[in-house]
């Protein structure tokens, strides 16, 4: 439940980055 509270975010946010950086991203937003 954790991860898709994260990847809906990303989506809405940066839709176009999300893929690019989806995983940096994810460890720098989570915190």
């Amino acid at each position: 439940p954790k991860k898709t509270r994260f990847r809906k975010h990303h989506r809405g946010r940066m839709k176009g980055i999300s893929y690019r950086g989806n995983h940096i991203c994810f460890g720098r937003y989570a915190l």
